[in-house]
């Protein structure tokens, strides 16, 4: 009997040997997104490349590799100044909305409130909504006619030009992103060791010291995170500042939606413009990257 056992052992493992498993090592788990990453993004991105240096042409232009785009870009300043423009816009609403967000994604956090996943839900509920219309519904409250001039005009006050304009532009931009930011920030926080928190009280620092010494260096890469997520699409924001900026709000996004999309297009132009915007948001990413890293709480 036992050697009928052992012979049937055999058999079935042979049997097992002789099915045709799935692969799940490394490669066989990312070989298909690698695959869908080069065919989507890498791809796209190698096409915008040789349009930038003429490799590829749109229309009547004559091909061949050249640097004239590249250079007129560098040299005319005019994209360069709207680029710098876009940065400075972008640069105040990531450090206005990380203050705003970090305070409330404290609360949720740290203050033991039983609600906070509800509260948590009630801030990210604008997600469920259309961005376009989010966007749209500020044009009517910005609008000449909008509520806020009606009310102004209601209590005898000149009304304000709130559309069109660059206050417009980072006060929606600022709306809609604020959820990006406080989430981040809230993960950081929500996985504070709280025993540290305590052990700083029976040293016998305030609540301001434990802040400062504790808590904050340790949701720095939240908050790091949270302004890599506003920052790097605001930059390249063309919506919003197409719907409520007007010329004022002219970003670099809008440039070069508009080398590719008007009637006399650009493309290499376009395509020059893309590529140093990839090229900054890439740099970013690895400047950033190293401040993502959890950190130590100082013993100073």
């Amino acid at each position: 009997m036992a050697v009928e056992g052992r012979a049937g052992d055999q058999g079935a493992g042979q049997a097992r040997r002789g099915l045709s498993l799935p692969d799940l090592t490394a490669p066989g788990l990312l070989g298909l997104p690698v695959v869908w990453l080069a065919v989507f993004f890498l791809v796209p991105i190698g096409i915008v490349v040789a349009y930038s240096v003429n490799v590829l042409s749109f229309g009547a232009t004559t091909q061949g590799f050249t640097l004239g785009a590249w250079h007129d870009f560098v040299h005319s300043g005019v994209y360069l100044r709207l680029f710098w423009k876009s940065v400075k816009m972008s640069l105040i609403v990531s450090v206005v909305i990380v203050v705003l967000a970090y305070p409330l994604a404290y609360y949720l956090a740290l203050s033991g409130t039983k609600r906070k996943y509800v509260l948590l839900l009630l801030l990210i509920a604008p997600f469920l909504t259309s961005y376009l219309l989010r966007v749209l519904a500020w044009t009517v409250l910005l609008g000449d006619e909008g509520p806020i001039n009606s009310f102004l005009t209601s209590v005898g006050l000149h009304p304000l030009t709130l559309i069109e304009t660059r206050f417009a532009v980072m006060l929606v931009l600022g709306y809609i992103w604020l959820p990006f930011v406080a989430l981040p920030i809230f993960v950081s926080l929500e996985s504070l060791d709280k025993r540290l928190l305590e052990a700083a009280t029976d040293l016998g620092a305030s609540r301001l010291t434990a802040f400062r010494r504790v808590t904050l260096p340790l949701s720095l890469p939240g908050v790091f995170a949270a302004f890599l997520f506003v920052f790097i699409p605001t930059i390249g924001e063309f919506v919003t500042p197409s719907l409520v900026g007007g010329a004022s709000g002219y970003m670099y996004g809008n440039q070069i939606v508009d080398l590719f999309q008007t009637g006399f297009p650009d493309w290499q132009t376009g395509s020059v413009l893309a590529v140093f915007l990839l090229g900054v948001v890439v740099l970013l990413t690895l400047v950033f990257s190293r401040f993502l890293q959890p950190r130590q709480v100082s013993a100073g």
